[in-house]
C-alpha cells in the first residue's frame, strides 16, 4: 500500500501544478498561496481530530514555535516564491527546478544536521543542477525569453532552497511529535505570518477577496484540496507505510506527471532539450535517493 500512496502523491501533486498554473493567471502568488493556506489549514485541523491528533494536545512551547517557524520558511515564503516561479516559467520547466529539493535536502543535512555526503550523492547533485540549468532556456530563445526564464527558476531555486531549510529546522521536531498534528501545526504558523500581512496591506480588498466564491475557484480550491491536502495525506502514508528512499522516488514521478500534463492540458512546449532536462534531474534524484 505504500507504494500506492507514493505514487499517488505524485499524481495529485502533478495535477494540482497545472491547476495552481490557470489560477496564476488570475490570482496573485501571494493571494493564491494565502487561499491554500487558509482552506488547507481547516481541512487539517479537522484531519488532526479525526486521526485522535487533536492541536490542544500537550507539547513543548519549543516543538510549537519551531514548527511554526518552519512552517513560515517552508510555506509562506517558499510557496509564494513557487508560485511566483510558476507563473513565469510553466508547469514544466517548475517541475524541473522541483528536482532540486532532495539534492538540497542532503546539503543542508551535511551543512546544518552532520548528516554525511559521500561521492553518490554529489554526483547526483550535479545531475541535478545540469538539468535545471538546461532548462533555462533554447539556445536560440530571444534574449527576453531566456532572461524572463532565468529570473523565474531563481524563484524556483528560492523556493526549494527555503522549503529545504524549513524542513531541516523542524525535522528534530517531527522525529518526537505525531506526524500530522506537526504538519498542521506549520500550516497554522504560516497562517499566522500570512494572514496579518494582507489585512495590514493596501491591496488587502484585492488579497481576501480570493476567498470570496468566483469563477477561478474551479481552479484555485480544487488544486487546493488536491496539492495542500490530498497530496499531503498521502505523502504522509507513503513515508508510513513504505521505506522512505522507495517513497522518495515514487513521489518524484510527479515530474513526469507534470511533463506530460502540461503539454497536453496546457499546451507547454516539450523539446528534446526538456526531456533531457528531466532524464538528468531525474537521474540525479534516483542517484541521491538510491545513496
Amino acid at each position: 500500500m505504500g507504494e500506492l500512496f507514493a505514487l499517488l502523491c505524485a499524481l495529485f501533486w502533478a495535477v494540482a501544478v497545472i491547476f495552481f498554473k490557470r489560477s496564476g493567471e488570475s490570482v496573485a502568488p501571494f493571494a493564491l498561496n494565502l487561499f491554500r493556506v487558509g482552506v488547507s489549514s481547516v481541512l487539517l485541523a479537522v484531519t488532526c481530530e479525526v486521526v485522535g491528533q487533536p492541536l490542544s494536545r500537550a507539547a513543548p512551547w519549543r516543538d510549537v514555535l519551531i514548527l511554526m517557524g518552519g512552517g513560515v520558511l517552508s510555506i509562506a515564503v517558499a510557496d509564494t516564491m513557487f508560485h511566483k516561479c510558476l507563473n513565469m516559467v510553466g508547469a514544466a520547466v517548475t517541475a524541473i527546478v522541483d528536482c532540486l529539493y532532495s539534492p538540497l535536502m542532503i546539503l543542508f543535512a551535511y551543512l546544518l544536521l552532520g548528516e554525511t555526503v559521500d561521492a553518490t550523492d554529489l554526483l547526483g547533485m550535479v545531475l541535478v543542477v545540469g538539468g535545471v540549468l538546461l532548462a533555462v532556456g533554447r539556445p536560440h530563445a530571444d534574449a527576453l525569453s531566456r532572461a524572463r526564464r532565468a529570473r523565474g527558476m531563481l524563484w524556483g531555486v528560492g523556493a526549494m532552497t527555503a522549503l529545504t531549510l524549513g524542513v531541516i529546522a523542524v525535522k528534530p521536531v517531527l522525529e518526537r511529535q505525531p506526524v500530522v498534528w506537526a504538519t498542521t501545526v506549520r500550516q497554522l504558523g504560516a497562517l499566522a505570518v500570512m494572514l496579518p500581512v494582507a489585512l495590514a496591506s493596501t491591496q488587502r480588498r484585492r488579497l481576501l477577496g480570493v476567498f470570496v466564491p468566483r469563477a477561478d475557484w474551479r481552479f484555485t480550491l480544487s488544486g487546493t484540496v488536491a496539492g495542500s491536502y490530498l497530496a499531503l495525506m498521502f505523502w504522509l502514508a507513503g513515508l508510513k507505510y513504505e521505506q522512505a528512499g522507495v517513497a522518495a522516488i515514487l513521489n518524484q514521478t510527479s515530474t513526469v506527471y507534470v511533463l506530460i500534463l502540461a503539454a497536453l492540458v496546457l499546451k507547454e512546449e516539450f523539446t528534446r532539450r526538456t526531456a533531457l532536462a528531466a532524464v538528468l534531474a531525474l537521474g540525479g534524484i534516483l542517484l541521491v535517493t538510491l545513496a
